[in-house]
């Protein structure tokens, strides 16, 4: 099991996630199927995890973005960047989802198909 746990990585090349993927799918099987238990396993050669740095802008950068749009794209840029919409959910958005008292936008059939309340950013 070690060989073929550390062949996934240095001859496969696959992802961090698909080495635990194969981990998880062997300790189940060993544990509810087999009944039977998993020896420690060790000197496994770990999948290396890529080094993600998100890029953030500056609000100045921000700014200077939505400036450079037209409307309503730029309205539309707005309304995301701020309350943390998606494209599909800011194209469907109606007058009645918006609760200017509250601060408030309805998003309704979201990311699976809930409905949520989102803040909108402060002026």
């Amino acid at each position: 099991m070690r060989e073929f746990l550390s062949a996934l990585t240095v001859r496969d090349g696959v992802a961090a996630s698909t080495q635990n993927q194969a981990l998880a799918a062997l300790l189940f099987l060993y544990g509810r199927v087999l009944a039977t238990p998993l020896p420690t396993i060790d000197g496994i050669a770990p999948a290396r995890r890529p080094r993600h740095v998100p890029v953030v802008l500056s609000q100045r950068e921000v700014n200077l973005r939505l400036a450079a749009l037209a409307e309503p794209a730029r309205l539309c840029a707005s309304l995301m960047y701020g309350s943390g919409l998606r494209v599909t959910e800011c194209v469907s958005l109606r007058v009645k989802d918006v609760d200017l008292d509250r601060r408030e936008i309805v998003v309704r059939d979201g990311k699976g198909n809930k409905d949520r309340r989102t803040p909108s950013r402060q002026p």
